[in-house]
């Protein structure tokens, strides 16, 4: 198969339009006090990633719907707080700008960690590290041209953009471009608490 014929995709939660806004100040405050190559993501970009998934066949979108929808009955909308930066992989090297999570942390790594265990039974790789729900701000190009970054992370606490309740998974499709990537939606899957679906 052509690499014209695979789609590049995730599956994510969709963040509600007044967090988004609340990010955008947060990311305006952060581009005053860091200076560096970092290449800032968009806002209307940002979501809480549940996993990559890589070049996908179009006949796989049928086995990671069902996966999705296998996992997520019963489950509550889990109720999350965006809350606090820091950035992998570490201070000193550090190469992912983001912000937090807290609330109903739980469900969502549950939740998360359900899919990727029903995925690999459907031959997809098994995520290697621990999932740690975050959003990504900013990606660093290079550390060694990095300043205001410390004076930040000093009241990483300080940054908040509200909460919001998760109600549902998102797959994603992701076009790479020049200006960045651009996203589709594929499909929805609804977080209801349901159990008879």
């Amino acid at each position: 198969m052509s690499a014209e014929q695979l789609i590049r995709a995730f599956l994510a939660i969709e963040l509600s339009a007044e967090v988004l806004n609340e990010i955008s100040g947060i990311q305006s405050r952060l581009r005053k006090m860091i200076r560096g190559d970092i290449r800032w993501v968009r806002p209307e970009g940002i979501h809480l990633t549940l996993k990559f998934l890589g070049n996908l066949a179009s006949q796989d979108i049928a086995k990671i719907s069902e996966a999705v929808k296998k996992n997520i009955v019963g489950v509550k909308p889990p109720v999350l707080e965006v809350k606090g930066i820091g950035v992998f992989p570490n201070p000193a090297h550090p190469r992912v700008l983001w912000l937090g999570m807290e609330g109903d942390v739980g469900t969502l790594i549950a939740l998360q960690k359900n899919i990727d265990r029903e995925l690999q039974t459907c031959g997809f790789k098994k995520e290697e590290k621990p999932f740690h729900p975050h959003l990504t701000l900013g990606r660093i190009r290079s550390h060694r041209v990095l300043i205001g970054l410390d004076k930040a992370m000093e009241g990483k606490d300080d940054y908040r953009a509200g909460r919001f309740s998760a109600g549902g998974v998102t797959l994603f499709k992701s076009d790479l471009t020049p200006e960045g990537a651009i996203y589709t939606k594929l499909s929805c899957f609804s977080l209801t608490g349901d159990l008879d679906k």
